[in-house]
């Protein structure tokens, strides 16, 4: 790959970017940048963009030569951008979500069985939760694609990685639409098997010297269980996970105590410990791009999921 050296002579990093040097590389060298920087190798760009490994070399060579730098170097961990490329990064996802809107705005007006619709959510929610209000919309526009990505990383729904998020904090990226439409109340549950082996616990103090289950090393979820007044902050956890659904999976089993929102615990028939001596709320809200409303099959999803997240969240917490 061709050295860096110069990259302020050879490009004009604000508005000229586009106008000076990027006249005469094409967006397909640059869509290999850009998911080059993603997935950290060759491989894994051509694997994003369905093209050959020997095709995604190609045009990254291409665009190293029209720029007159090295925009990577090899190192164990993959392909690490260069001074260069990272001050490059902003201007490419520019691009990227512009040409995303272009096609999501030029197939705005499609029959709203067709299509996709990108949704991300959390874990806990995302997997007992969120599929089943889908149903009747799914079942209603059966040829739509319905794509869930089910993190708890959140995806960047102002650069469109996703087109509605779920979320357990209010987003605050620029130009999207924010609705509240609810919230889970969080309680301390244990099984049946639990309480006929430990008992049921008469006060917090008694709680904190049974088996508890909690978070291994995500040091906010601990510092929410401290702030909360659910234990100590040197609080010994039997189960100890930072994913909530293997602490929901433990508490079916009857591994111990722990925090579960009541609306996920009734469907699982976990019992409501200390109902009176602790409990929180956390507020769900969904969110889009200001664009997006404007294409049908989006904004119609946007509608129905936002109903029935608030009729879930009212009716099972009755």
């Amino acid at each position: 790959m061709i050295a860096f050296h110069g990259l302020e002579q050879k490009i004009n990093l604000g508005a000229t970017v586009g106008q000076e040097c990027m006249s005469g590389i094409e967006w397909e060298s640059q869509r290999v940048f850009l998911a080059v920087l993603r997935s950290g190798s060759l491989s894994g760009a051509a694997k994003l963009l369905g093209i050959a490994q020997a095709t995604a070399r190609r045009r990254l060579d291409h665009l190293e030569h029209a720029l007159g730098v090295s925009l990577f170097t090899r190192t164990p961990q993959g392909l690490t951008p260069t001074a260069g490329a990272q001050r490059l990064i902003e201007h490419v996802e520019a691009m990227d979500l512009a040409a995303q809107t272009f096609n999501r705005m030029a197939s705005s007006e499609a029959s709203m069985d067709h299509g996709t619709v990108r949704l991300t959510c959390g874990e806990l929610l995302g997997v007992e939760v969120l599929p089943g209000l889908l149903r009747p919309f799914h079942y209603e526009h059966a040829g739509l694609k319905l794509e869930l990505s089910i993190s708890d990383a959140l995806e960047d729904i102002a650069r469109l990685q996703s087109d509605i998020a779920v979320r357990l904090m209010r987003p605050n990226e620029a130009d999207i639409t924010v609705r509240r439409v609810g919230s889970l109340r969080i309680g301390i549950h244990a099984s049946a098997r639990c309480l006929e082996r430990y008992g049921n616990p008469a006060s917090l103090l008694s709680l904190r010297q049974r088996p508890l289950i909690g978070p291994d090393r995500r040091s906010a979820d601990l510092r929410r269980f401290v702030e909360a007044g659910l234990c100590d902050a040197d609080q010994h956890f039997a189960i100890a996970s930072d994913h909530h659904l293997a602490q929901l999976a433990a508490l079916k089993a009857g591994l111990g105590f722990g925090l579960c929102p009541t609306q996920i615990a009734k469907s699982h028939d976990l019992i409501h410990v200390l109902p009176h001596d602790f409990g929180f709320e956390v507020d769900v809200w969904i969110a889009m791009h200001n664009n997006l409303r404007k294409i049908n099959r989006i904004a119609q999803a946007f509608e129905v999921l936002g109903e029935q997240l608030h009729q879930y969240l009212c009716l099972a917490d009755q």
